[in-house]
């Protein structure tokens, strides 16, 4: 069984991105979002005007905090082989009702991905905002970055 990671969250954070669950490059690093192909720092970092792909990760982390945004996943643990959601097998949910105590001002919960917007409807009974995201996957090359940005950009509004 593979565990993911905490939230990245403070008192004033108001919008949370979620992941499905770390790929083995982000397992391995215990970074989210580590692997080099993946276009999430990227892209959050155009939206946010911030150089985030340039940055150390604990900094990454700390000027997204700093625009009352935090990153977590949908899922705490889950089987799996390789990286791909598709694989995910024995899924355990990230305990979102906690979340109020760590996050009290969060409005908006957005979702990197279709997969991990399937939770989108229950997460948006419990009183939240929710945008589902074009992954930044590698494995996402349906969309080009200018595209995918385009859609991130409402990440903001």
């Amino acid at each position: 069984m593979l565990r993911g990671f905490p939230p990245v969250v403070a008192a004033d954070t108001h919008t949370l991105i979620l992941g499905t669950f770390p790929g083995e490059a982000s397992l391995v690093a215990t970074q989210y979002y580590a692997h080099p192909r993946n276009q999430f720092w990227r892209l959050l970092g155009t939206v946010l005007d911030e150089p985030l792909p340039e940055l150390a990760y604990e900094e990454r982390l700390r000027r997204v905090l700093s625009h009352g945004i935090g990153v977590w996943d949908v899922l705490a643990a889950c089987e799996r082989e390789g990286s791909l959601d598709a694989a995910i097998r024995n899924a355990s949910p990230n305990d979102f009702a906690s979340l109020r105590a760590h996050a009290p001002k969060l409005a908006k919960v957005c979702f990197n991905g279709k997969t991990a917007g399937r939770f989108a409807p229950v997460i948006g009974e419990a009183g939240y905002a929710t945008l589902v995201l074009p992954s930044s996957s590698p494995a996402n090359a349906m969309l080009s970055f200018d595209q995918k940005l385009c859609l991130w950009r409402d990440i903001l509004t």
